[in-house]
This record gives structure tokens, sequence and C-alpha cells, in this order.
């Protein structure tokens, strides 16, 4: 008999984790027989609960918070993306005993900028990212990727962002927090890539009054859905993209590779995973 496919997702903590309900669905809404669950592993353990998964005959897993980085150390094969932008999130446990080891984030981040806004044009003008964390630096390779002309960078803590900008060159302009509104001028795609604004976290206090009404704007929060900062872009007359969409995109690559099926991210796929 078949052993069914089993997958699943890794962090520390891991309740938060949304993963389980969504490859979940998938697998109930394609009649697919296969498994995922949500596993707490700690950082200390993290190669040894890795190789264990891969023992029991898992196809592979997603990695979240704090393993990205470090699950890299553990791969037999890094994708040039997952080079690029310095973590992995989706793992695949090949047939001849290897790790493989991509990121999906960047692709997530573009289908649902795509989706959620169809008219969008990269070479427009300038985009503009809040933050530069792990979530920045896939953003980056996104946009740059797309053929986005120019990415102004901020960050609360400004030696972060210029490590990225000498990390990722030229197109790359920083601007100091103090001065992000008036930069917010030149921008025509705006993200929000930390977490102000999420449930829990401080506000997003950065004034959008300089933000051009034509302009593109995303967050990648997603708890609330629509974050103050979307709000706002929304009265400017923006249009407006929320962040579970990334979520929901960036999960399509694994789950196909491990499951068989391409799922389908559509307005069935967000009520399933917003009940």
């Amino acid at each position: 008999m078949t052993q069914k496919p089993r997958a699943g997702v890794i962090g520390n903590p891991i309740g938060h984790s949304l993963s389980p309900k969504l490859h979940g669905y998938w697998l109930r809404r394609y009649r697919l027989e296969g498994e995922y669950t949500a596993i707490q592993v700690v950082e200390d353990q993290l190669e040894a609960r890795v190789r264990d998964l891969q023992a029991q005959g898992f196809a592979g897993i997603n990695v979240t918070i704090p393993h990205k980085v470090n699950i890299l150390q553990i791969a037999d094969h890094v994708s040039d993306r997952a080079t690029l932008i310095g973590a992995a999130n989706t793992i695949t446990f090949t047939d001849d005993g290897r790790i493989m080891a991509d990121n999906t984030d960047a692709y997530g981040f573009m289908a649902n900028l795509k989706q959620g806004a169809p008219a969008w044009d990269p070479k427009a003008g300038p985009a503009m990212i809040f933050g530069a964390g792990g979530a920045a630096r896939a953003i980056i390779v996104a946009l740059a990727e797309a053929g986005v002309p120019e990415i102004i960078l901020t960050n609360r803590t400004r030696s972060k962002a210029d490590a990225l900008k000498n990390e990722f060159g030229q197109r790359v302009r920083v601007v100091d927090w103090v001065q992000a509104d008036i930069a917010l001028e030149d921008a025509t795609t705006v993200i929000n890539s930390t977490s102000l604004g999420m449930k829990g976290a401080a506000d997003f206090k950065v004034p959008l009054d300089r933000l051009q009404s034509s302009a593109t704007v995303t967050d990648i929060v997603y708890n609330p859905l629509r974050t103050p900062f979307l709000n706002a872009a929304e009265a400017k007359g923006c249009t407006t993209v929320d962040g579970l969409g990334m979520l929901l995109h960036q999960g399509v690559p694994g789950f196909e590779r491990w499951f068989g099926q391409r799922p389908q991210v559509d307005e069935d796929t967000r009520r399933a995973i917003l009940a």
C-alpha cells in the first residue's frame, strides 16, 4: 500500500501558523490523500528534527520563524532565489535522499500584487519599502525581477537598510525613517514589510500626506486584513492590496511539489482561511 504524502510547517512558536488550515483546505478541495501538520521545533533541535521528518517519509516542509536562515545550512541544494534572499521557507525531500531548499516568498508577494492590482505596472516608477527584515529581502528580489527601476528603502534602524543596499546595489536608495514621508511622493508602489499595524504590535505612524493617489499600496500584515496603513492609502484614492494573498500564494509551489496538484488561490480559498 502506498503511503499517503505527508508535509508540515516547522517553527517556534507555531500555533499562530495558518499553513495547516490552508493546505488542509486544498487537500479537501482537490480530494487528495495527504496530511499536513504544524510541528514545533526549537532552535537547537532544528537539524535533528528535519532529518527525523525526512526519515519518517515526509515529502517536505514549510519553514517559518526562526528557522528560515539556519535551514540553509542543513540543505544539500539551495535554489538561486533562496540564496539571493538569504532564507528558505520551502523544503522538499527528494527520493534520492537530498534536502532541497527554496524560497517562495518573492513569488507569493508578486502573485498577490498582480492578482490584487491587475493594472499594476512595475516600470511606472520607484517602489518604496518600509522595513529591512527578511520579508523586505524577498520583496526587493521580486520587484527587481519585475523591472521596477528604483527601490526606495527605509527602516527605523538605518544600518539594516544600508546593509541591504550594499548587498543589492545601485537600484536601492536608502532614506532615513524620519524623511520617509517626503520620499513617498516619488513612489508609484508602496509596501509595508514591517509588523507595524499588526494586531498586538505598534501602529504605523508615518504620515501618508504625500502619497500619490495613483500609487499601488500593499501591506504584508494580514491580521487585521484591512490595516490602518491600507485604509489611509485607500482614503487617498490608491489601489490597495492586503497581505493575506502573499501567504496564500507562497504556499502554492510547495503544495504542488508535495501533493502533485497545483492549487488555485481564489475567493473560495480566501473565505476558507478567513472563516
